[in-house]
């Protein structure tokens, strides 16, 4: 949706809302996976990388550390369109307009003149904008306080920032939602996704939003389900959740980089080896990378992460570390009764079912168990 455009509405977290609710909107849709926090059966992912460290005890979400995709494109891109308007341009211009009095070395001899300069000095404005957003960038990673899941108290900690104190509300309280939304623009109609995290301050009654847009559906139901998939300890650790493809191996620094760049050039190798893939998906590989400066994004993406962890990140509150401690097995907080009944009954059902949208059976179950109750 074009900037102009109004963004999508945040929910009313005073109206009661479960999973399964779908509130619609002029130009989409909002459908409620939580409270409860009920199993969507999606592939827990973190595409984006949104979540930071994760251990036995709590989960950071909104704490990742910049990677080598954020590099290729501040520098790629500048590098790409320079190279398009220096290069391509003069062939193309070149070709259509060369004849037998003009031939095609003078022709394009002609326009890389002209484009020389269009495109160095365009290149190098591109390049001057994106390391400046790149910068914003970097100062928002080192200050951005996350939100922590803690799953041995079944709490979660948001600190709001601007010295106030941290808000610590149940787990299974939450609310979480994905949005659907498109709208028309002078390039077509385009699509929005994007996962959303609510919850009411119980002391103020104010309402905290947490948004993350997301490439798709599918992926932002997978950013969901890995926060609650690790609440429900069924995934421990961030491999699971950010390297589904084998990207990392053991020893392996716990953030992508240069072997995450060599991981997945051994993985290409393979897969053509034994035939996965023809040899045409392993030259765009290459070609992409080539463009993309080939491995320098990855290796300023690990300077920018030893800067990062060098100069220090902010934290959450001293008056969370204690929070933050694990607990004994014997202390931890277990699910409710109707949490692990109402999640039972739609793995049953979803197994049932398999294609049928996970927000109707989160809605089927509701509705029994408000008819059984009633």
């Amino acid at each position: 949706m074009s900037a102009k455009e109004k963004q999508t509405p945040r929910p009313d977290m005073a109206s009661p809302h479960r999973a399964g609710d779908i509130e619609p909107f002029p130009s989409g849709k909002v459908s409620y996976l939580s409270p409860a926090p009920l199993p969507t059966e999606s592939t827990p992912v973190d595409f984006n990388q949104a979540i930071g460290e994760v251990n036995d005890t709590y989960l950071d979400f909104g704490g990742s550390l910049p990677t080598p995709f954020t590099w290729q494109f501040t520098l790629g891109g500048p590098f790409i369109s320079s190279l398009w308007i220096i290069v391509l341009t003069p062939l193309v211009l070149g070709w259509m307009t060369s004849s037998e009095e003009l031939p095609f070395a003078s022709e394009f001899m002609a326009f890389f003149d002209i484009t020389l300069g269009m495109g160095l000095w365009g290149g190098g404005l591109f390049l001057a904008l994106a390391l400046f957003i790149k910068a914003q960038y970097h100062f928002k990673f080192r200050n951005d306080v996350p939100t922590r899941f803690h799953r041995q108290r079944r709490e979660v900690a948001f600190a709001p920032g601007g010295g106030k104190p941290p808000i610590i509300v149940p787990w299974e309280s939450v609310a979480a939602w994905v949005t659907e939304a498109q709208g028309a623009t002078q390039y077509g109609v385009q699509r929005q996704y994007g996962l959303g995290l609510g919850f009411i301050d119980p002391e103020t009654g104010q309402q905290h939003f947490l948004e993350l847009p997301q490439p798709g559906l599918p992926l932002a139901m997978g950013l969901w389900e890995s926060v609650r998939a690790y609440m429900e300890y069924e995934v421990h650790t961030r491999e699971e959740i950010q390297a589904p493809n084998g990207l990392h191996r053991p020893g392996d620094p716990p953030y992508e980089g240069v072997h995450t760049f060599h991981n997945a050039r051994h993985r290409l190798h393979r897969r053509h080896r034994d035939g996965e893939i023809g040899l045409l998906k392993v030259t765009m590989w290459y070609a992409w990378h080539i463009l993309d400066l080939w491995t320098i994004p990855f290796h300023l993406a690990e300077w920018e992460i030893r800067a990062i962890q060098k100069a220090g990140r902010k934290t959450l509150p001293a008056s969370l570390e204690e929070w933050s401690q694990p607990l004994s097995e014997a202390q931890w907080a277990k699910p409710s009764e109707a949490l692990n009944r109402l999640s039972a009954e739609v793995r049953r059902r979803h197994a049932q079912q398999p294609n049928r949208p996970i927000t109707a059976i989160f809605a089927e179950v509701y509705a029994e168990e408000a008819a059984l109750s009633a």
